[in-house]
This record gives structure tokens, sequence and C-alpha cells, in this order.
């Protein structure tokens, strides 16, 4: 998966190719589609969610420009693999999913699997941590209409990155966000942000 799906297709970052060749994907899908882990696809996880493609969840990983000490809020927990990927990069990593069950099985597998850098949150993704703010990276694994949501912009320390998925009319790309400027990157198909 490394040098297939992400070495070759222009993943750079070391400390996020050695994550993603640690991290145990199977562990964070539900049994019956663990061997669909590596595949170069997502993977439904229940709830109508899914894991993100391996690409992806390394492409944004390395849009956020993780490194020891930073602290990163995630939005959208899913089964926790991303969280679990940041983990190895990053000093602290709060992610947030408003779907109980999947809090609860991501919870669990961090868990086991020794990931104690990464707080799992039951909440609305969309109003971030602010008790846990400023962060120096957020990521939002869900896409937003138009912008990113005011509330996680105000959580980011001057410079950071705001890595989020957008849709603007019938298209849909994953940009970053930064004290003002955005860059957009690829096309993408995420599952709707949902507030509230």
């Amino acid at each position: 998966m490394v040098e297939r799906q992400l070495r070759r297709r222009g993943i750079e970052d070391e400390c996020v190719l050695r994550a993603m060749g640690e991290v145990p994907r199977e562990r964070f899908l539900p049994e019956d589609v663990r061997g669909d882990a590596y595949r170069d696809g997502a993977v439904p996880i229940g709830d109508g969610q899914t894991m993100s493609q391996p690409w992806i969840v390394a492409c944004m990983t390395t849009l956020a420009e993780p490194a020891p000490g930073k602290r990163v809020l995630e939005v959208g927990t899913g089964s926790g693999y991303g969280a679990a990927v940041l983990s190895r990069c990053c000093a602290e990593v709060v992610t947030i999913e408003r779907h109980a069950e999947l809090v609860d099985r991501a919870r669990a597998v961090l868990s086991e699997l020794g990931y104690r850098n990464v707080e799992v949150r039951a909440s609305d993704g969309s109003r971030g941590a602010p008790d846990r703010a400023p962060f120096d990276a957020i990521i939002v694994t869900a896409v937003a209409e138009e912008e990113p949501p005011r509330a996680l912009g105000e959580q980011l320390r001057p410079g950071a990155p705001l890595v989020c998925p957008v849709r603007r009319g019938d298209e849909e790309h994953l940009m970053r966000f930064r004290d003002g400027s955005e860059e957009t990157f690829v096309p993408v198909r995420f599952v709707p942000l949902v507030s509230g």
C-alpha cells in the first residue's frame, strides 16, 4: 500500500508514510469488510459512513503539516483510523464524531492498540473543541457547503492549516485554508458535514 498507492502517487512526508505503514488499517474496520482494508478505495464502516481510501488519508494528513509537538483537531472520527495515523506524527489528537456507535468503536480500538495521545469526543464537530484550542491544524473528513464552519477557523493558531473538502456548486474539492487564503487540490467525494 505505502509504495504502490502512496509514494508512487506523490505522498512524500516520511512520517506520514511510516505511520500509514505502521497503523493496522484492518483493525479499525468491521470484521466483515477487513479483507478490503488495503484496497484503493473507501470502505463502509456502518451508520452510512466510510473509511477513506489510503491515499486520501495520507494526502489530508500531509496537507495538515503534522510534526512532533503539534496538537491537531480532527472533525469526523469515523473508524478512528485517521486519528491513529495523525497520532504517530503529532503530540496530541482531539477527534470528534457525532455517531455514538462509531465513537464507542473508535475509542475501544484506539485504546486496545495503545494510542494514548488521542481523545475521542462525541459531539457536533462543526463546533470544534474550543476548550482545547488553539490547534496547530484541523482536518475535516466531511464535505462543507461553500466554506468550513467559522468556529473551526477561530480555533486555529495563526498560520495553521485547516484541511477540508468543500462543495461549491456541483463540485467537491479537497481544500486547505490558512489565514484567509485558500488552496484547491483534488476532486473528492465525502459524506456531508452535519451541524446541529
